[in-house]
């Protein structure tokens, strides 16, 4: 019966329908109607009563009548309902807690190990598919599972409002098909960066599962087939977020115009700007303020300016800061 979520039976539901629909009645009235004994019918008026659902009179035989709906069943659904929206809460905290619980003692739970290349597609497939917030995508150059173009997923998740943030290293651009490739990307709403090289393939969706290869394979690795990790929440996982988000804060941002060309690339689709925090902390360089006194003025911390100024350096292959001074002048940073 409808009613047994707001703590009524079944017989006293049939009974306060009876009431509602046919009108006051007695004890005796209600036992004919429903088919009770006299006595049970008796018993379940009284329960009713005790719930205050029905009502009676002070005359012999008492008359019941319903209690209106709205006055009788209105306060006990929304009883039921808080109760259980908090019992609901409570089964979430403990799920949650049962899998911290399996992560700690099941290092199974915690990393899944994939085999191939079809089965790698189809859990990227899946991952994306089930993003919610947010996806962090690291794209080598020469494909292991997606080709450049195929990943429908992510115009898909693109379209749900998912945020998709991208690094792209320099010679992912030499690929076929790649530039167009990043450029329907972008305009589908793809944030895109890019940096001279990165360290792995890797995937990580709402920050709390994350793909990334073991053992390399594919076009450019060995085996053919590749061996891939899916890590769930860890500090395994956190270790790749904090990776992820260490390239993402000195790379190039990607920018497509209205005639389909990356600016932010050269002809050639490589990285050949700087991102304009980067381009402020070049001209103090070279201006001889001090580390010390760039990261007071850009409100970074110190180690962020040398981490910046080490990775602007590696990027201009220059052994010293003279010598990114002068590749900084030559490639039209300052």
């Amino acid at each position: 019966m409808a009613l047994e979520v707001a703590g009524v039976s079944p017989e006293e539901e049939s009974v306060y329908r009876s009431l509602v629909t046919s009108g006051p009645s007695t004890a005796a009235g209600v036992a004919l109607r429903s088919g009770l004994t006299p006595t049970r019918a008796q018993h379940i008026l009284d329960s009713l009563a005790a719930k205050a659902m029905v009502s009676h009179t002070a005359r012999t035989p008492p008359v019941y009548q319903a209690t209106p709906p709205e006055v009788a069943l209105l306060p006990r659904l929304r009883h039921s309902a808080d109760v259980l929206d908090l019992a609901r809460h409570e089964a979430a905290a403990l799920i949650e807690a049962h899998r911290d619980t399996m992560r700690r003692h099941d290092a199974g739970q915690l990393v899944e190990v994939i085999t191939g290349a079809e089965a790698l597609r189809q859990h990227l497939r899946q991952i994306q598919s089930s993003a919610r917030e947010e996806v962090l995508w690291f794209c080598r150059a020469q494909y292991v599972a997606m080709p450049s173009g195929s990943n429908a997923e992510e115009y898909e998740a693109l379209a749900r409002g998912v945020r998709y943030r991208v690094l792209y290293e320099k010679a992912f651009f030499d690929d076929e098909g790649a530039v167009d490739n990043v450029v329907t990307g972008v305009r589908a709403g793809e944030m895109a960066r890019a940096v001279p090289q990165l360290p792995l393939r890797l995937a990580i969706v709402d920050r709390s599962v994350a793909i990334f290869p073991l053992v390399a394979g594919g076009p450019d690795g060995s085996p053919e087939e590749p061996t891939t990790a899916l890590v769930r929440d860890s500090n395994l996982l956190a270790a790749l977020v904090a990776l992820f988000e260490r390239y993402w804060e000195t790379a190039v941002p990607l920018e497509v115009d209205d005639t389909g060309a990356i600016s932010g690339t050269d002809a050639a689709g490589s990285p050949d700007s700087l991102a304009s925090a980067d381009r402020k902390l070049l001209s103090l360089l070279v201006a001889g303020v001090t580390d010390k006194a760039i990261a007071s003025q850009m409100g970074l911390s110190r180690r962020t300016v040398q981490r910046r100024i080490q990775s602007m350096m590696e990027r201009a292959d220059a052994s010293t800061r003279m010598q990114l001074a002068w590749q900084a002048a030559r490639r039209g940073w300052l």
